[in-house]
């Protein structure tokens, strides 16, 4: 059958009908086991309860107003957001690409208020991901999403992944900032080492720049953490998240610390439709879960418990398997045989999970996955493997 979508993404294989908890479930009800979680967007599975009565009850009272005016939903997700990690004021918007693009003007607005017009260029990491508009393009320098899209010097430099001599050459009189993901996600799941981050930091406060983290996959509490960088023992300046945040429903936000927010002063920067009522009370839901403590303690045990796993069949299947990485239920497998086939095969057994840099694959489960149900996706790797062995 024909579509009348774009081929951007190619001509997807499954289609969905509904989804509940860890499953997705086609016209005529073949069930998959769903480790893609929308790209780690689904983190309390597809349709939780908490999810449906906010979007319900907040549908009945009011959707959108534009920032022309204030409404509650918004003020308590941003309050909370506040409370809970480094940063003093929160911009919204409505996806991750939006996030890094605010934090990019503000790293830019940051210096020319302050006298220092010529630092303009951001620096960032090979492997990484920030989002397809083109200020994250750019940065990322990825072929496949700049090819036909960018036109001369776009203001940004890249440097090895991990190669902190490399970061130190390219500071300098023109540098604003440093964009990077504490965990890779597209890069093939690889999180920072904790020296590295942390001479980062020291290196962008000696030379009066800004850090910025690319949170949008790693935070809301994927890693069994609100953000991964708290496991990390470092704090930067500015912070995109997305995904996680609103549980399926879009929403973006850039959190910031005071110093650099207060700059953005009435008209420097917009969205029409960021900090919409209807998104933010889903946040809220989602915050509902992911702020308590012992929500993102079970994190960490059900990923111990996926890890030790796939540890076993790692053992068991040298040839497909080699080592998982990642923090959390952001588990990257690093494949022995070609990962596309690998997914392939658990598409097959049904489960789905996600292709990733580095010959890898993100198993990206729901947070509030049971562990019968990690327990079945471990039984359907095992089988998809010996499929392949």
């Amino acid at each position: 059958m024909s579509s009348a979508l774009m081929a951007n993404y190619g001509h997807p294989e499954l289609q969905f009908e509904r989804g509940q908890g860890v499953y997705l479930y086609t016209a005529d009800q073949q069930r998959y086991l769903d480790f893609t979680a929308g790209i780690a967007v689904n983190c309390l599975g597809h349709c939780h309860p908490h999810l449906v009565k906010a979007i319900r009850e907040q549908s009945e009272r009011l959707w959108h107003t534009s920032n022309l005016f204030s409404n509650i939903p918004t003020e308590r997700l941003a309050q909370r957001l506040v409370d809970l990690s480094f940063a003093d004021r929160v911009f919204f918007a409505n996806s991750g690409t939006e996030a890094v693009e605010c934090g990019f003007k503000m790293m830019r607005r940051y210096h020319y208020h302050h006298g220092r017009k010529q630092r303009v260029r951001i620096i960032s990491l090979t492997q990484s991901f920030h989002g397809r508009t083109l200020a994250p393009i750019a940065a990322c320098l990825n072929p496949l999403h700049t090819e036909g899209f960018l036109v001369g010097d776009s203001g940004f430099d890249q440097v090895p992944f991990g190669d902190l001599e490399a970061l130190r050459a390219a500071i300098s009189e023109h540098t604003a900032g440093v964009i990077l993901e504490p965990v890779q996600g597209e890069g093939g799941i690889r999180a920072v080492e904790t020296d590295y981050l942390k001479a980062v930091r020291q290196l962008c406060d000696e030379h009066g720049i800004l850090l910025m983290f690319d949170e949008v996959q790693s935070g809301m509490g994927r890693t069994g953490h609100l953000f991964a960088h708290e496991a990390l023992g470092v704090t930067p300046d500015l912070l995109a998240s997305a995904k996680g945040l609103g549980g399926g429903f879009p929403i973006g936000a850039c959190l910031s610390i005071e110093k650099v927010a207060e700059v953005m002063t009435a008209g420097t920067h917009g969205s029409t439709f960021g900090g919409n009522p209807l998104a933010t009370a889903v946040g809220n839901a989602v915050m509902d879960y992911i702020s308590d403590p012992a929500f993102l303690q079970t994190v960490q045990q059900r990923s111990q418990r996926l890890r030790a796993g796939l540890d076993a069949l790692i053992q068991q299947y040298p040839t497909i398997l080699a080592e998982h990485t990642g923090l959390g239920l952001m588990v990257g497998l690093r494949c022995a045989c070609v990962n596309a086939d690998l997914i392939k095969a658990f598409m097959n057994k049904k489960l789905l999970a996600v292709k990733a840099g580095g010959n890898s694959i993100r198993l990206l489960p729901p947070l509030n996955i049971r562990e019968s149900e990690i327990d079945e996706a471990l039984t359907l790797i095992a089988a998809a493997c010996e499929s392949l062995a």
